[in-house]
């Protein structure tokens, strides 16, 4: 299937984004550990109902997650945690070639008992039942943000709980720390100094009721289309707060370079075009790895110089992402250069091509990052349901503020 995406002209409206998928699937790993949490505005993406019904099937001889990375890695640590008899975890082909072997190392460097079923590294896995004790562990940080937090989610059920010592606190960090923000929520004692974190062992906690924040890495594309709109034009985004524990947050922070403003106003942002974009923007990303595709569309569609690094983990996410935008970054006339870590190009004074057909390499944010070029231009994107693995009403929300597709 693919979609003709084009705009005649914006529509100034309120556009509500469902809760956040980090903080939605956090809180379900918590409440499957501790029953007495109520969550309320729940992500409605892919991920987290991926996540709800494997833990609702717990009890099973095999779990697939599919596509979903994130209950990947929860769910290991949690399994090997809970698990009272063998079960075999698994996905899909690409998360067949996500490595996990980190995380497993250090989860039975605590005594759980993981066996890779194929390829050492990789899942599947295979997860018997252990019993785990907490000790202090030195865990390699610098891959995914997403092992600590595993690590960190289960820390309060062990016993002395856990203390992790990072060899890097640049990587996605604010995801650690969103992490670290919700146990305290939930009354957990943690604590963090340097590149040491110590979870201390709390087994029961008081009922409490959690209302999820709204996305901020989805708020993201809506900034990348105010950015192109005509200066005046706005937007109101609900369900958003000023002080978020999300670190993608830092988008309202990033869109000020490119003419947007911010204003918090009770539960929602307004956002609004007030000054024209920079003619170059330059940043390192290794905090915020998943703005960098709609940084790149944004920098695409203006004719503005861009210059992105810390991008590392971008390449065992649901596609190599620094390849997929080079590719199609190219469809528009341009030259990328690009390494292991980084992407930059120069603007081209062309006038920015109709038609083209964008592939989305079963990946959410590359379909979702280049659909904002129809502010500009004519798109086309293939396999667009891919957008509900992090955002259910994605095409519909762009439908209210203007941008009509046709199906094909």
């Amino acid at each position: 299937m693919r979609f003709h995406l084009e705009c005649n002209q914006l529509k100034t409206t309120e556009v509500l984004i469902s809760g956040s998928k980090s903080i939605s699937n956090r809180l379900l790993i918590l409440k499957s550990l501790y029953e007495n949490i109520s969550i309320l505005n729940i992500s409605s993406s892919d991920d987290t109902k991926f996540l709800e019904n494997a833990l609702q099937s717990i009890d099973r001889n095999e779990i697939n997650i599919g596509h979903a990375g994130t209950a990947m890695r929860f769910l290991t640590a949690l399994l090997s945690y809970k698990t009272t008899k063998n079960i075999k975890l698994f996905g899909s082909n690409r998360m067949h070639k996500r490595p996990i072997g980190i995380l497993v190392n250090s989860l039975n460097e605590l005594g759980a008992s993981i066996e890779f079923i194929k390829n050492s590294n990789f899942p599947p896995l295979l997860i018997k039942p252990a019993k785990m004790v907490g000790k202090k562990i030195r865990v390699r940080s610098g891959i995914s943000s997403q092992f600590i937090s595993s690590l960190l989610l289960i820390g309060p059920k062990l016993k002395g709980g856990i203390e992790i010592e990072l060899d890097d606190i640049k990587t996605s960090f604010p995801y650690i720390e969103m992490t670290i923000n919700l146990l305290k929520k939930i009354g957990v004692d943690v604590n963090q100094k340097d590149r040491i974190i110590r979870v201390n062992e709390h087994n029961k906690i008081v009922p409490i009721e959690i209302l999820v924040e709204s996305d901020w890495s989805s708020a993201s594309y809506f900034y990348s289309i105010v950015s192109m709109a005509d200066i005046g034009f706005s937007l109101t985004l609900k369900n958003f707060i000023k002080k978020s524990i999300q670190g993608d947050s830092l988008v309202s922070r990033i869109y000020e370079s490119f003419g947007v403003s911010t204003l918090f106003s009770e539960n929602k942002i307004i956002i609004k075009k007030v000054n024209k974009s920079n003619s170059f923007i330059k940043l390192n990303l290794s905090a915020n790895p998943d703005l960098a595709q709609t940084i790149c569309v944004s920098c695409l569609a203006q004719k503005i110089d861009c210059e992105l690094t810390g991008l590392h983990t971008l390449k065992i996410k649901e596609t190599d992402r620094i390849i997929a935008l080079v590719n199609e970054i190219k469809k528009f006339g341009l030259k990328p250069n690009y390494s292991n870590d980084s992407i930059s190009f120069r603007a081209v004074p062309n006038k920015l091509k109709s038609g083209v057909e964008i592939n989305t390499y079963q990946d959410h944010r590359m379909a979702m990052a280049f659909a904002c070029l129809a502010v500009k231009t004519d798109i086309i994107i293939k396999n667009p349901t891919v957008v509900t693995k992090s955002y259910r009403d994605f095409w519909s929300d762009l439908k209210k503020i203007g941008i009509h597709f046709k199906k094909s």
